[in-house]
């Protein structure tokens, strides 16, 4: 199957094949007891086949006494076919532990589905009123903030109606809080906001408390991310209104009088539909600690389903990322060493699929299939007080004098030799988009190993931080990323380490005074290798904002090349670029940074990059143009162009034929993502692109005056390297330092936003504003610097 935009779809799968349990390596010859839990069941029953437990907690308590005894066997719980609908989370705590040997299994009977859902049936008594919408009393004290009929994900009314073809949020509208719509609304407490960050740098979330006047809302909320802004003018969308209930499948809920309201289609009467209501937003939690591990228990053929959102819960920032997380998952798993999830599916879930929390070694997520999520699939985050000198807001900064310059974590209360692979994840962040398939967060060593993840608002995996280093990234195929949002990768990465400044001035001036500051936090290489890449809203790779410290090679990347913003020592070699190449973004000077033996077609598309790292050399082209505009930076001496014939491109395959030189090497390119059977038939696989072997592109106009020069922004490379939330504004290129413009305050790299009160987009507003005014002696410019908006007076 081939996909070129997979959209998020409505509804949810119907007839989910089950998943068999697998065998599990190193099954033990003893004996085996067995423990059996069945919907039919009874916790006074004896837990045999013949006689299993109703529930989860009856199976643990037999457990534990198994456990007091001598000889303990190995020990299976076994949950026959149907779905347990939980009232409270599975709790595994250290003390029902398995060991090296005979861990402790908890599974699916061979070929039974077995679902593990957070939701609550309604037994609900529909009365039919006006206009096609029917209501029902819904009993006190549930929580109804999504809702299913017959397995079919219901839409809350909003505004503007869902449409699947539409990214983002499936329909969005700037008139979304227009005084005109909020005047039609008569109590709209309890009505939800879901706006993107003005920059696109994921969303926010806003509950409505109510109305100020006749025609504005007043609003909590918007803590979930972590580089605040004003919500996106046009990329935003009002749900839980009722006067926005207006089409078939749509619902509504008044908290206040316990009433629900629902559209269904026509001639259908909601009373023969089973409906149910995520309640719950954890259904598996793993809860030991570093001097107490919960350890070698085996997860495997289950099925999590139906958990709440947690959209307004995602509060917390993670470090100098642009992320706030909720330490939650349908899965939680803490404290916990050698435990395996494999092999289970997580579908149609609030919040977050996974979540490895804080301490945890040689947890294995491997196997499963995890899709229709409304936050992310797999997180791996670490306590920030393992951090030393820790800050949470980009724009803070430690002192060097206040900073703690010892090397690497301060505890290890973090994530470390743990893996995901072998996984099956797309469709997610239906909610969030400030997500990832795989994110990475404080921790160290990880595998990240033959997972395909696509469909994804934002990056299909992410490292948030240095903090400390040693990841393998390796085999995986993501694509269709970044659908939702901007400035971002496929793979997305950022190190704003204790070595890094806001303010890039300062950072110069301290990381070339001290150095040993760079890799105090990204002890270790991480190695990013053999995998496929496609991103066409950004760049296949992209590491942001001073990430350092990495061997990258063998990546196939499909659409937009890799980047490279800041950071130090980063060793890039043996890659292919499809259509596009290298972006190096505001190097330092002493940057250790290598780019060789790749093969690109374009030219490198540095931004502000004055010098070129330890090397720069001996990559390979396509068109003598581009290397000769190369070459005309002073780098590339070494570089040659051959002629690309690749073995198979149509395919996919873009190894060299008939290739036998040392120094660019031939890798495989046919088995990225998942390997195991099941997996592979329900994969999709990415749009291969058409070679594009067109002229070179025209460099946009240049101005001159006074003593800068200037131009309009106009890619997204620059709107990245100069921090801007959209492609706006006029970027300053050269400039006197003996002139006004100099003396004046302004620096090359800034972004004139704002000229004597007239809005600056491009070259010819500039041009026109300053023709406008042109008796302004002192005119006030806005400028955008160092990701900050800064007034300026020009002495002209």
């Amino acid at each position: 199957m081939k996909i070129s935009c997979m959209l998020f779809p409505k509804l949810l799968f119907i007839g989910l094949t089950g998943v068999t349990s697998l065998s599990v390596r190193g099954q033990q010859s003893g004996s085996v007891k067995r423990i059996y839990v069945s919907t039919k069941g009874s916790d006074r029953n004896q837990g045999t086949k013949g006689s299993p437990y109703a529930t989860a907690e009856a199976a643990l308590r037999s457990v534990e006494k198994q456990k007091q005894g001598k000889n303990t066997p190995g020990i299976e719980i076994i949950f026959m076919a149907g779905t347990y609908q939980l009232d409270k989370p599975i709790e595994l705590s250290a003390g029902i532990s398995g060991t090296r040997r005979q861990p402790l299994r908890i599974k699916a009977e061979d070929g039974a589905q077995v679902t593990l859902s957070g939701a609550k049936s309604l037994n609900l008594k529909w009365k039919q009123g006006d206009h096609g919408i029917w209501e029902a009393k819904v009993p006190r004290g549930v929580n109804v903030q999504s809702l299913y009929a017959n397995d079919k994900h219901l839409v809350r009314a909003r505004y503007p109606n869902y449409d699947p073809t539409v990214l983002p949020f499936q329909g969005y509208a700037a008139d979304a809080l227009s005084p005109e719509r909020v005047a039609t609304w008569k109590n709209p407490k309890g009505g939800i906001v879901h706006a993107l960050h003005a920059g696109r740098w994921g969303g926010f979330h806003y509950k409505i408390t109510g109305k100020d006047g006749l025609s504005t809302v007043t609003l909590e909320g918007g803590q979930q991310n972590n580089r605040p802004s004003k919500m996106h003018e046009t990329y935003r969308f009002v749900e839980n209104i009722f006067e926005e209930l207006d089409t078939f499948q749509e619902w509504y809920l008044d908290e206040e009088k316990a009433l629900l309201y629902y559209m269904p289609a026509k001639g259908v009467d909601p009373n023969q539909l089973k409906f149910v209501a995520p309640q719950l937003e954890n259904l598996i939690h793993l809860s030991g600690s570093s001097s107490s591990p919960v350890h070698d228990i085996e997860v495997s053929g289950l099925r999590f389903m139906y958990t709440a959102p947690t959209f307004m819960k995602t509060s917390e920032p993670l470090l100098r990322s642009d992320w706030t997380i909720d330490r939650q998952g349908a899965v939680k798993i803490e404290g916990a060493e050698n435990c395996i999830f494999r092999a289970n599916d997580f579908i149609a879930l609030g919040g977050n699929a996974i979540f490895v929390n804080n301490y945890n070694r040689g947890v294995k997520i491997e196997g499963n299939r995890i899709e229709q999520i409304g936050a992310g699939a797999i997180n791996f985050v670490g306590d920030p007080a393992a951090v030393r000198s820790p800050e949470f807001r980009y724009e803070k900064f430690v002192p060097f004098a206040q900073m703690d310059t010892i090397k690497g974590p301060k505890t290890d209360n973090y994530p470390m030799d743990c893996e995901a692979s072998d996984n099956l994840i797309h469709n997610i962040g239906l909610i969030e988009k400030q997500v990832a398939g795989v994110q990475v967060s404080m921790a160290e060593s990880l595998r990240i190993l033959h997972n395909t993840i696509y469909d994804v608002p934002r990056a299909g995996i992410n490292v948030g931080d240095g903090t400390w280093g040693g990841h393998e990234i390796a085999y995986n195929d993501v694509f269709n990323t970044v659908l939702e949002t901007s400035d971002h990768g496929a793979f997305n990465s950022w190190g704003r380490d204790r070595f890094w400044h806001p303010n890039r001035k300062e950072m110069d001036e301290l990381t070339e005074k001290h150095p040993n500051l760079i890799l105090l936090d990204a002890v270790k290489t991480t190695k990013i290798h053999d995998n496929r890449f496609r991103c066409d809203h950004g760049w296949d790779i992209d590491l942001d904002d001073g990430s350092s410290n990495y061997e990258i090679y063998n990546n196939l990347c499909l659409s937009g090349g890799l980047k490279l913003r800041e950071g130090f020592y980063r060793k890039v070699y043996n890659n292919v670029m499809i259509n596009n190449g290298f972006h190096p973004h505001v190097w330092f000077q002493n940057s250790h940074d290598v780019f060789r033996n790749n093969i690109v077609m374009e030219s490198h598309q540095d931004i502000q990059v004055k010098y070129w790292g330890e090397e720069v050399d001996h990559n390979i082209y396509g068109r003598q143009d581009d290397l000769d505009k190369d070459r005309a930076k002073g780098i590339e001496k070494h570089g040659r162009v051959i002629q690309l014939n690749f073995t198979d491109p149509a395919h996919g395959d873009f190894r060299l034929k008939n290739w036998n030189d040392q120094d660019f090497k031939n890798f495989d390119m046919l088995h990225f993502g998942v390997m195991s059977k099941r997996l592979k038939t329900l994969a999709a696989s990415p749009e291969i692109p058409q070679l594009i072997q067109s002229e070179a592109k025209e460099q946009g106009s240049r101005w001159a005056w006074k003593s800068g020069l200037f131009k309009s922004v106009e890619t997204l490379g620059e709107q990245s390297a100069a921090g801007l939330p959209s492609i706006n504004g006029v970027l300053l290129l050269q400039l006197d330092e003996k002139g006004n413009l100099y003396k004046s305050g302004l620096r090359v790299g800034d972004v004139v936003l704002n000229y004597q009160g007239e809005k600056i987009n491009q070259l010819i507003d500039l041009q026109q504003a300053i023709k406008k005014h042109v008796h302004a002696d002192q005119p006030k410019v806005l400028i955008f610097r160092n990701q900050q908006q800064q007034e300026l007076t020009l002495q002209l």
